[in-house]
């Protein structure tokens, strides 16, 4: 049984992390959570969409009414409102309702844009959150927190707009650069630094070289 943790607030925002070894147990979150007659857009950049985006397509293909990829550059200098415009474009022009689904498969970059464009697309439509980066599944896929930035301002247009869920799964990590997983874990620790001495010191004494 995958493990879980709810995150709460106010009944109609409250969600589940779920976490995982695999994209398998997705499914069991969505028939939870989703209808059959939704159609779903997987939002993703150009270095996680060729690792995971038919990996996750498949899982869900035959459980949704139909399934789409929108891939867009990586890096932090498109998570912007040019982006946003691109994403708008590709969901009008497939018809997406606003019963339908959106997927952001990625990083904190595309968690963000694709929350945003969620929350801001037909007023308002849901959206699930599978982060792949270490530091995108201890920070930026939790709490609601969508945005985009506006010229060189980062993070100056947003929303906040919880996701339906967040699933994680466990085995990406694996992918990871030392750089990555070293930047995730910084904020892991930050966070024990601020709130938990006790979790600190577990980290210090589970840490390998």
């Amino acid at each position: 049984m995958a493990k879980q943790m709810l995150v709460k607030g106010m009944r109609e925002n409250e969600y589940s992390i779920v976490l995982e070894f695999s994209f398998e147990k997705l499914l069991e979150q969505w028939n939870f959570l989703c209808r059959n007659n939704q159609k779903v857009c997987i939002v993703t950049d150009s270095n996680v969409g060729p690792l995971y985006s038919n990996e996750v397509s498949t899982v869900l293909k035959n459980h949704v009414k139909e399934i789409s990829v929108f891939t867009f550059p990586a890096g932090e200098e498109n998570k912007t409102l040019s982006t946003v415009e691109s994403l708008y474009t590709y969901l009008i022009t497939n018809k997406f309702e606003r019963k339908d689904v959106l997927i952001a498969l990625g990083g904190g970059v595309v968690g963000d844009l694709t929350g945003y464009t969620a929350a801001t697309y037909l007023r308002g439509i849901d959206y699930i959150q599978i982060p792949t980066t270490l530091l995108s599944q201890v920070d930026s896929s939790i709490g609601g927190k969508t945005g985009v930035d506006f010229k060189k301002y980062k993070n100056m247009v947003g929303a906040f707009h919880m996701p339906k869920f967040v699933y994680m799964n466990l085995e990406v990590l694996e992918s990871l650069d030392k750089r990555q997983f070293s930047s995730g874990m910084a904020e892991i620790i930050k966070h024990g630094l601020i709130r938990d001495p006790l979790f600190f010191q577990w980290i210090l004494s589970n840490v390998k070289n």
